[in-house]
C-alpha cells in the first residue's frame, strides 16, 4: 500500500505539469498507468498476468488484461490523460468486451480518473458503472490520498484474487436496487407503511393522510430522490474497501459457525478465507481427480482434508491453504524416477500409508503433479 500512495504523491505532483503537454494515450499509460498497476501489485511484465492488447471477438484489442492464475479477471481501457471518459461508444465498447469474454469486471481510465464497471449488471452500460477514483485534488472532493490509495486498492491484484470486488459490487447492486424500491414506495407510501408510523408515533390526533404528506415530504427535504452519491460511486467513501473487507470476514465466520453448529463439513469450510487464486486450483484438482473414473470416484470432505476415493481406498488427500494446496498420495517418494522440485518424503508423518506430498500453488505445478495423482490411483485400484 505505501508504495501505491507513493504513486499517487507523485502523479499528483506533476499532474499539471503533463497535463500542459496534452498527453496522448500511449504516453498516458507508460507515464501514469504503468506505474499505477505496478504499485496494485500488477507484473505488466509477465503477459500471464498482464497481457497487453488483449483480443476481442471483433478482432480489436483492450488495452490490459489483469489475469489470476492465466484467467482474465479484470480489462482495462486506457484513454489519453485529457479524455473526459464520457463518451457512451467507449464505455458501451469496454462493457461489451468483458461481458462477452464472460469478465465480470472492466475500468475505463485516463490514469487520473478510474470509472469501474460490473458487465453483468441489467442495465445500459453507463448505469453499470459501481464507483469511480479521482487523484486529481480538485476533484476528488479533499480525499486524502491515503484514501485514494485504499479505494484504489479494490482492484489490486491481491484483493481481486480475494474477490474483494465481487463482494463490494454484489453490496453496491443490490443496495442500489433496494434503494430504488425505496423510493418508489416513499414518494407515495402504502397504508402498512403510514400505519406503522402511526402506531409509532402514538398521536391519534395525526390522520392517515398527513402522516402520509409528511412522509413524501421528509423524503424529497432529505435530497433522497435521486440515488445519493453514495450509492452512485461507493468508491469515493474512504470505507469501501473496509466494508467489504469485513463482509467477507463476516460471511466466512457465519459459515464457519453453522458448519459447527450442524457438526458437518463442505467445501466452504476450507475454502473460505483462501485467495481466489487458491480457490481455482482447488478446483482444477477436484475436477481432475473425479474425472480419473468418472462414477467411480467419490469425495470426501472431513474436518481438515478433502480425500478421494475409489473403491472405498482413498488415493489422494487434499489440505488447502493459503498459498498452496498439498496433495497427499499413497506413493514411496523413494521409488519416484526424478520427483518434481515441489515433492517431499512424509513417510514419518501420520498420514496413514501416505508416503509422498505435493505441495503446489500454480496450475502449471498442477500439470506435473497429474501423472503421480494417476499412479496413486492405479496402486490402490
Amino acid at each position: 500500500m505505501q508504495r501505491l500512495t507513493q504513486a499517487i504523491e507523485s502523479i499528483r505532483a506533476k499532474l499539471d505539469s503533463l497535463r500542459r503537454l496534452s498527453l496522448k494515450e500511449t504516453p498516458t499509460r507508460s507515464i501514469i498507468i504503468d506505474p499505477l498497476l505496478e504499485a496494485l501489485g500488477w507484473d505488466i511484465r509477465n503477459p500471464n498476468e498482464v497481457e497487453q492488447e488483449y483480443p476481442t471477438v471483433d478482432g480489436k484489442s483492450v488495452d490490459y488484461a489483469l489475469k489470476i492464475n492465466g484467467k482474465p479477471m479484470l480489462l482495462v481501457e486506457a484513454k489519453a490523460l485529457d479524455d473526459p471518459l464520457n463518451d457512451v461508444k467507449a464505455i458501451t465498447q469496454v462493457v461489451g468486451y468483458a461481458a462477452n469474454a464472460g469478465i465480470v469486471w472492466c475500468i475505463l481510465t485516463n490514469g487520473v480518473k478510474w470509472k469501474v464497471y460490473r458487465s453483468v449488471e441489467k442495465c445500459a452500460a453507463p448505469d453499470k458503472q459501481m464507483f469511480e477514483v479521482c487523484l486529481d485534488p480538485r476533484e476528488s472532493g479533499g480525499i486524502a490520498v491515503p484514501q485514494l490509495a485504499e479505494q484504489l486498492w479494490l482492484f489490486s491484484r491481491d484483493e481481486t484474487a480475494k474477490g474483494t470486488l465481487d463482494v463490494l459490487g454484489e453490496q453496491i447492486s443490490t443496495d442500489r436496487k433496494v434503494f430504488k424500491a425505496l423510493d418508489t414506495i416513499m414518494r407515495d407510501p402504502p397504508k402498512p407503511i403510514v400505519n406503522a408510523a402511526r402506531a409509532s408515533i402514538g398521536d391519534e390526533s395525526l390522520n392517515p393522510l398527513k402522516i402520509k404528506e409528511s412522509i413524501a415530504r421528509i423524503w424529497g427535504k432529505m435530497g433522497l430522490g435521486a440515488l445519493p452519491a453514495a450509492v452512485l460511486a461507493p468508491g469515493n467513501g474512504p470505507d469501501a474497501l473496509g466494508s467489504a473487507r469485513r463482509e467477507t470476514s463476516r460471511k466466512a465466520a457465519e459459515t464457519r459457525r453453522r458448519i459447527d453448529e450442524e457438526g458437518c463439513y463442505n467445501e466452504d469450510r476450507h475454502l473460505d478465507g483462501k485467495p481466489q487464486e487458491i480457490v481455482e486450483l482447488f478446483r482444477a484438482i477436484d475436477g481432475f481427480c473425479l474425472s480419473l473414473r468418472p462414477g467411480a470416484v467419490v469425495k470426501r470432505v472431513r474436518k481438515v482434508y478433502v480425500s478421494y476415493c475409489c473403491g472405498g481406498k482413498t488415493f489422494c488427500y487434499v489440505t488447502i491453504f493459503q498459498r498452496s494446496v498439498t496433495l497427499y498420495l499413497r506413493l514411496k517418494y523413494g521409488l519416484i524416477q526424478n520427483p518434481p522440485p515441489f515433492a517431499r518424503d512424509v513417510s514419518s508423518q501420520r498420514w496413514g500409508t501416505c508416503e509422498l506430498a505435493l505441495t503446489i500453488s500454480s496450475l502449471a505445478q498442477l500439470e506435473e503433479a497429474r501423472p503421480l495423482v494417476c499412479d496413486s490411483l492405479e496402486s490402490r485400484a
